[in-house]
């Protein structure tokens, strides 16, 4: 059930901007939406400046591997969830190497709040 709840959030937080139109320059909507993301972050965990820069590197990285993760395994959603599932356990293990213990806290809170709510 975590996974299925990790799993919704990261398809979540992909899909933030998915609501615009396809832009030529996929790169730059990749980096609006990494950065959208760490403001996001920023506003529920006091990050420092140089912690907002790695965060909004290490988003920019879990955007960009879930999309190919997401053109690899089209045809198979078992081998898509777990490569999905690898991607994020990535992302928090690093993301726990940026953050304080209090942060990351503070991340596994939110994070629980937003599956619930995408839940409803």
């Amino acid at each position: 059930m975590k996974n299925f709840a990790t799993i919704l959030l990261l398809c979540s937080m992909c899909y933030v901007g998915s609501a615009q139109p396809a832009a030529p320059a996929d790169g730059s909507r990749m980096t609006d939406r990494a950065k959208a993301m760490t403001r996001q972050m920023a506003e529920k965990l006091p990050l420092s400046e140089g912690q907002y820069v790695k965060v909004r590197q290490l988003n920019l990285r879990l955007l960009t591997e879930t999309a190919d993760v997401r053109k690899q395994f089209a045809d198979d959603a078992t081998a898509l969830d777990e490569a999905l599932a690898n991607v994020q356990m990535r992302y928090e293990w690093d993301l726990a190497t940026i953050l304080r213990p209090r942060q990351m806290a503070l991340y596994d809170q939110s994070k629980m709040s937003m599956t619930a709510v995408n839940l409803q």
